[in-house]
């Protein structure tokens, strides 16, 4: 149970981590807003949990504005809001700087990446910061991926959007940490969803995963009472995958190792497709 937490919200909570994350927190009392694109889904999710259902593009600064400024008119402060909504598209044929999507038919996967994996934590963040401050405090966690953290095989849009949600993650817990603004992120790897799916349905070379299965495969109710857990404890950097840690110190201690580690691990991954 995280403390001091009545109403939250959960973006991209109508599927996979997001609804596992809804049911969580309601289980633990606290009055949960589910926040999709698919208001369908969020609807299901909020009567399943006695919780309120929102439709809404969270790339969309003035839609993801009215939403915060709707709730809090209506139900109160909200005091825990999670950015979990994210895209995933996989490299298209033209590589990693290519607009195409190879997962997903896409205008251009590198703009639909950047507005809803990382401005949307800016939207967020943009309208609540200035509320949580003048009333004392409140939490933002964001699901960012150890992608955010070490890199993405098959998926260059993904793991570059993912790194600036991690950075600018860190960027509002440094500067307003002391204003009563927690922060946390959420780097797991493989999870048991709609996008590992997608990814294994067009084999390993196209997978945005880059053999994080390999590894296992967490299912989303471990990942909600992973961060329900994290953010209790006041934890910035929560690892539903605890290899993960590991795996980021190697990284730092020797780049252009891990760097010729990551390339064999794509040879594998292609040859195998």
């Amino acid at each position: 149970m995280i403390p001091d937490v009545s109403i939250a919200v959960v973006t991209g909570g109508g599927s996979g981590i997001g609804r596992a994350l809804c049911r969580r927190l309601a289980k633990d009392g606290v009055t949960v807003v589910v926040a999709d694109l698919n208001e369908a889904a969020a609807k299901s999710v909020a009567s399943e949990i006695g919780g309120h259902g929102f439709g809404v593009d969270v790339g969309d600064e003035r839609a993801l504005a009215g939403m915060i400024d709707h709730i809090e008119s209506s139900l109160g402060p909200i005091d825990l809001f999670a950015s979990n909504a994210g895209v995933v598209f996989g490299d298209g044929p033209g590589g990693a700087a290519s607009a195409d999507g190879g997962l997903v038919d896409v205008d251009d996967r590198w703009q639909t990446s950047w507005q809803v994996n990382v401005m949307a934590h800016v939207y967020a963040a943009r309208a609540l910061i200035p509320r949580m401050v003048a009333r004392g405090g409140g939490y933002l966690v964001n699901t960012v991926s150890a992608a955010g953290i070490l890199s993405s095989i098959g998926d260059a849009a993904y793991s570059t959007t993912k790194h600036a949600a991690q950075g600018f993650a860190e960027a509002v817990a440094i500067r307003h940490g002391d204003e009563g603004i927690r922060v946390s992120v959420i780097c797991p790897q493989a999870v048991a969803t709609s996008m590992l799916d997608l990814a294994a349905s067009k084999g390993a070379s196209g997978s945005a995963f880059g053999g994080a299965d390999l590894d296992g495969i967490a299912t989303p109710e471990e990942i909600a009472d992973c961060t329900v857990a994290g953010v209790a404890e006041g934890r910035f950097l929560i690892t539903p995958h605890p290899q993960v840690v590991g795996y980021f110190q190697n990284k730092a201690g020797n780049y252009d190792r891990w760097i010729g580690g990551m390339r064999k691990l794509r040879r594998t991954l292609v040859s195998e497709a």
